[in-house]
């Protein structure tokens, strides 16, 4: 086994294990409770840096200590029990003080991107800007790199701090007793990855978030002393804030943190800390894998050892099944074990998590017709599809799992009715860790949750043997003469292409020239040989009507201009606006390389207002709890 380039540290981390201290799984009132008592043992944060493999440790007791602190100078600001402190979010001790001094001092954090990566500098301070004003934040503290974008963000506006750490210990430390938030309140506002234009900030009581955390620890991933966690996840994301922050407070576990950016650049880095400290939890989204199984060479796998890694979370998109298997053909010899793949569903509207698919099982796929699917909205085994002319498209989803102790889920149709099983429809979630709205928009509460506590997840999928299957988001269906045909199957096509790369494509459906919808597909490229390009389009043209019987236009773009939301997921309705907003007013014609023009697919059966289910409506099924 090779020495590992982190190996090198100037201080020792926090015991995976405390020694005096019972572990507790979210029994808590609150989260300043939750610390409170973590404080009382020796675990705690570890921040690691590209640079000169420095570390920062944080034990949970001087994180309570710090975060007191700064509580009793957050009150010296004047601002009122429930106020919003914005926080950008970079991976650093700083952050997890304020957001815990936040609770301490009853107020309320609202963290905020700390990215630049999602376009120019306007864009990342319209973002900002957009953040404070929807959140109505009384402050704002950023790290040092970000205090500029943050003073031309919050230009104008009523704040009474704009600053960095080092700035904000100018501040008084008033000597009052601290008032924590209680249960019933507001712990976090946290922000949807979805349009950055008109942000959206979920309201997550302290009540709720435990309840999650409660699920996480004892169901989902089943946290026991001595277990470690190792993150590169972003703390202004649902899974790095919930699922690596406070499930870790709240089980008084220690974690080992590296930096998104410094993923991004060496994602070897990841393996490395997991081997370092003999981790046995980490979680990412599924590019997350891919990006580090691409990066690698075979003769690097030699320096890790990852017999620790017990579970090796999946989620935050939808999980596709070819870029794990490769991660884990590849990372075998280093004693990575494909069953601790553990699939999962969930969203920032729900606290984090929805429901786990079972541990030490890896990943479950459900192979299904495709063609059946778009034109009936049924996931029928692709084994039992007649056989066709030429072969059947096949489609495959993962197995997301039950849905955690507590919680109901409803697969439903267009009209609000329950679907029997392997009939695709929206995805409704009631249960604990329920928001309980959007921060200030009423009208978008209201279109998305019941008032009997249902939330429309706005996700597609279906129930397979009790476990939930997740399909898609419905925003990002294409919806042609009736038949639902999911992007994903669309981008996997040029993805297998030897000049496409996982995530280098996008697919929707845009206006044609005559005004109706047409599929689009948008594709990064690396080749600038005009005839290379050209063939590749027309490859794609052929391959989507051969396999999918669609006609679809396609746009190559020059790398790293495919938009991504807030937390780095690819969005595809950013790319189709995009779209829209280039085009003339009429589409132009075939360019060679370039643009390729069609017109809408062949003919089906029309379905109204393309619904799930062309059949008629099926007896309900019992909520699956």
């Amino acid at each position: 086994m090779h020495v590992n380039s982190l190996v090198q540290l100037r201080i020792k981390p926090t015991p995976a294990r405390n020694t005096r201290l019972p572990m507790r799984a979210a029994d808590f009132a609150s989260l300043a409770e939750a610390l409170d008592y973590a404080a009382r043992g020796e675990t705690g944060f570890n921040f690691y840096t590209g640079k000169n493999n420095d570390s920062a440790v944080l034990p949970y007791s001087e994180l309570r200590d710090d975060a007191k602190t700064l509580a009793r100078r957050l009150t010296s600001l004047g601002l009122e029990r429930g106020a919003r402190v914005a926080l950008v979010a970079d991976t650093d001790p700083g952050f997890v003080r304020f957001f815990f001094a936040c609770q301490y001092a009853g107020l309320i954090p609202v963290p905020l991107p700390g990215s630049i990566n999602l376009g120019n500098r306007d864009a990342y301070v319209g973002q900002l800007r957009r953040m404070l004003v929807s959140s109505r934040a009384g402050a704002v503290v950023a790290p040092t790199g970000f205090v500029a974008f943050v003073m031309e963000a919050a230009e104008g506006l009523p704040l009474r701090f704009v600053g960095d750490p080092e700035g904000f210990a100018h501040c008084p430390e008033k000597g009052v007793k601290l008032r924590p938030l209680q249960s019933t309140e507001v712990a976090y506002l946290q922000y949807t990855s979805g349009s950055t234009r008109f942000p959206r900030g979920v309201m997550i009581t302290q009540h709720a978030v435990l309840r999650n955390l409660a699920g996480i620890i004892r169901h989902g991933v089943r946290i026991a002393p001595g277990d470690r966690c190792v993150s590169w996840l972003p703390f202004y994301h649902d899974m790095g804030l919930v699922g690596l922050v406070l499930v870790p407070v709240a089980s008084q576990m220690s974690v080992d943190y590296l930096s998104t950016r410094d993923f991004a650049m060496r994602p070897r880095r990841w393996l490395e800390l997991i081997a370092l400290n003999q981790a046995t939890i980490s979680f990412s989204p599924p590019f997350g894998y891919e990006l580090c199984a691409r990066r690698l060479r075979s003769d690097d796998v030699g320096r890790f050892d990852l017999r620790s890694w017990r579970v090796a979370g999946v989620g935050a998109e939808i999980i596709r099944s070819e870029p794990l298997a490769r991660f884990a053909q590849l990372l075998a010899p280093a004693g990575f074990d494909e069953k601790a793949f553990l699939a999962c569903y969930g969203m920032a509207e729900c606290s984090l998590a929805v429901s786990f698919a079972p541990l030490a099982r890896g990943l479950k796929v459900d192979r299904v017709d495709g063609d059946h699917l778009a034109e009936y909205g049924e996931a029928l085994p692709a084994a039992e599809i007649p056989a066709r002319e030429g072969a059947a498209h096949v489609s495959t989803f993962a197995d997301c799992g039950m849905p955690l102790p507590g919680y109901e889920v409803e697969i439903r149709d267009d009209a609000g009715r329950a679907l029997l099983e392997r009939q695709c429809g929206t995805i409704f979630v009631r249960g604990p860790s329920v928001m309980t709205g959007y921060f200030g928009d009423t009208r978008a509460t209201r279109q998305t949750l019941s008032r009997d506590g249902w939330l429309d997840t706005g996700d597609v999928g279906y129930w397979l043997e009790n476990s939930l299957v997740v399909t898609g988001r419905k925003k990002d269906l294409i919806i042609l003469h009736g038949r639902n045909i999911w992007p994903q199957d669309v981008e996997h096509l040029a993805e297998q292409q030897p000049e496409v790369r996982p995530g280098d494509a996008l697919a929707f459906s845009a206006p044609g020239p005559d005004g109706e919808e047409i599929p689009i597909m948008v594709v990064q490229c690396r080749e600038s040989d005009e005839a290379k390009r050209a063939s590749l389009v027309e490859r794609l043209r052929r391959l989507v009507r051969l396999e999918l019987g669609l006609e679809c236009a396609i746009e190559l773009v020059p790398l790293h201009t495919l938009p991504r939301t807030s937390s780095g997921k690819l969005s595809r309705s950013r790319a189709r606006l995009n779209f829209i907003e280039s085009q003339p007013a009429k589409t132009r014609a075939d360019e060679p390389g370039g643009r390729a023009q069609s017109g809408a697919g062949p003919s089906e059966p029309q379905q109204a207002n393309g619904s799930f289910a062309s059949k008629p409506a099926p007896t309900p099924l019992r909520t699956r709890r």
